[in-house]
């Protein structure tokens, strides 16, 4: 499996893979579920391997590991996956 960084740079970086509507999801041990958001909420610091920043509904900006990540759709589609 492609490790979630490399999934997201290709995003970032191909031009053609990057067309249409990307949905991340990751598991957020407080609530104890898994949380969906637009990939377009997500910071990504270059050269962060470890984590990004997610920008919340309320506008709060959470650090969240990538290991943490467990889903990622495209137009709906699951592209991508780790079991929990």
């Amino acid at each position: 499996m492609m490790p979630i960084h490399e999934l997201l740079n290709r995003i970032r970086w191909d031009a053609a893979f990057a067309q249409g509507r990307f949905v991340l999801g990751y598991y957020d041990r407080v609530d104890d579920r898994l949380i969906e958001v637009p990939l377009s909420r997500v910071q990504l610091t270059p050269g962060d391997h470890f984590a990004f920043q997610v920008t919340d509904a309320d506008g709060y900006t959470h650090e969240v590991p990538f290991h943490r990540v467990k889903s990622v759709r495209k137009d709906g589609e699951l592209i991508w996956h780790r079991e929990h």
